[in-house]
């Protein structure tokens, strides 16, 4: 993992109470719950399919930079399917992609492996984020 010095973004989101919310406001919905099927509000697998396609568009952007001056037509479509394993854990499956205008098919493929080679949650590679969780109280490493 990089110097923590070297983090160039930070955000803080919380959810509680049927609501999820960042701490600058930018983002604020209702949540489904699971122990009120009736409930509307976004999904764990909505909020999902969004993260991923917010976080590879940011990518991806990057990239087409580098290959073309049409990178504002970059566009990130994101599927989150959510499963749960024979022993309650659940899974995730997430299936992107990205096109853009204008584009050959060639430099389309290499803006795909860009983006996916620069985001930390590459198809090739787990090993780039790490997931901690503690008690709000405990001590985080």
């Amino acid at each position: 993992m990089p110097d923590p010095s070297s983090w160039l973004h930070e955000a803080t989101a919380t959810a509680s109470g049927g609501h999820v919310r960042t701490d600058d406001g930018g983002l604020s919905s209702a949540l489904a719950s699971p122990l009120a099927p009736h409930c509307t509000g976004l999904t764990p697998e909505q909020l999902l399919a969004a993260a991923f396609a917010s976080c590879l568009h940011h990518a991806a952007v990057e990239a087409a930079g580098e290959i073309t001056d049409e990178a504002h037509t970059v566009q990130v479509t994101a599927e989150a399917k959510l499963g749960r394993d024979d022993d309650g854990r659940y899974r995730a499956d997430v299936h992107a992609s990205i096109s853009s205008a204008g584009l050959s098919r060639e430099q389309l493929a290499d803006l795909v492996e860009y983006a996916d080679r620069i985001w930390p949650f590459s198809s090739g590679d787990a090993t780039r984020h790490r997931l901690t969780v503690t008690p709000a109280d405990g001590v985080r490493r």
